[in-house]
């Protein structure tokens, strides 16, 4: 995400990045390109995707606030209709919220973190979205994924009030030494998200791809075969985060990926608890990624474990 500010202060151009899967982008485009083509002319913003065959595409939307605000309502909206349609073709009786991933340089997550979590959590609660950022850096580069969930509405306040953070940063900054050159997150081909253990097909949760996580986020057609994964979560706290009030969280999270979980209790003289999760690789993919968004919102609020 990069700002320029006139000289006169008030005419901000920003450029936010977008990382989508080849879905989105087909979405966004439209027949012959009339979607973006009418995207760009209604909001007044440049709207570029990045070229290649891989599964995700970088867009970058560059322009002045109100024209970017315009264009991320257009395509969260547009996401929706998607969605929508998708239902009509499903079985799923709630409607998944709209998911937008934005591709920020690792050195500004902290202030969009804050200290203890306070930023992020006063944005969720002011907003009514969902957000996440992720903890690891995308391959080959210096970016981090902030992923956002919720209604359209929801999306655009939230996209508001991270750039507003965006730009009190670079305010700061101004003038100051740079951090190092930022390493831009380049899409490549995803490798498959499998590995074979002792004869058993299993889920890889490093090797599952964000590629695969938002195909199903819009509910894209999976695999036919199931697989089961197993990992364990080693503290108490994290595992009453996940299960949530009544079992809230993890019936949620169930219905969104579409997996089985299963919880064991914990064995005598242990507090680990282990998970077992079977799906599709993509029901596993999906419910890992969920899983370990929990952890991470845990981890930001709590502190170190």
């Amino acid at each position: 995400m990069e700002s320029k500010v006139s000289e006169g202060g008030l005419n901000v151009t920003l450029t936010i990045r977008l990382l989508m899967h080849g879905k989105e982008v087909g979405s966004i485009i439209g027949k012959k390109g009339e979607t973006v083509k009418k995207m760009r002319e209604e909001s007044g913003a440049r709207i570029n995707i990045s070229e290649g065959n891989c599964p995700e595409r970088i867009v970058t939307i560059t322009g002045p606030t109100d024209a970017i605000f315009k264009a991320f309502a257009m395509i969260a909206y547009k996401f929706e209709e998607d969605i929508i349609n998708s239902m009509s073709n499903s079985t799923a009786t709630s409607k998944p919220p709209v998911t937008l991933r934005l591709v920020v340089p690792a050195s500004q997550c902290g202030s969009l973190i804050g200290k203890g979590g306070s930023k992020i959590k006063e944005i969720r609660e002011s907003t009514g979205a969902q957000v996440q950022v992720a903890g690891d850096m995308l391959p080959n580069s210096t970016e981090r994924a902030v992923t956002i969930s919720g209604t359209p509405d929801a999306i655009i306040q939230c996209v508001k009030q991270i750039c507003v953070v965006m730009l009190e940063v670079q305010s700061v900054t101004m003038g100051s030494p740079p951090k190092g050159a930022t390493i831009p997150y380049r899409p490549k081909p995803a490798s498959t998200p499998v590995i074979f253990a002792g004869g058993q097909v299993r889920a890889d949760p490093l090797a599952a791809s964000t590629a695969n996580l938002s195909l199903l986020l819009q509910h894209q057609p999976l695999p036919a075969y199931t697989i089961q994964g197993q990992y364990a979560i080693p503290h108490p706290d994290l595992i009453g985060c996940i299960i949530g009030r009544q079992g809230t969280k993890i019936n949620e999270i169930r219905q969104m990926s579409g997996a089985q979980i299963k919880i064991a209790n914990a064995t005598e003289g242990s507090s680990e608890r282990q998970i077992t999760i079977t799906g599709t690789p993509a029901n596993i993919s999906l419910a890992q990624y969920l899983i370990n968004a929990r952890l991470t919102s845990e981890v930001t609020g709590m502190g170190a474990l």
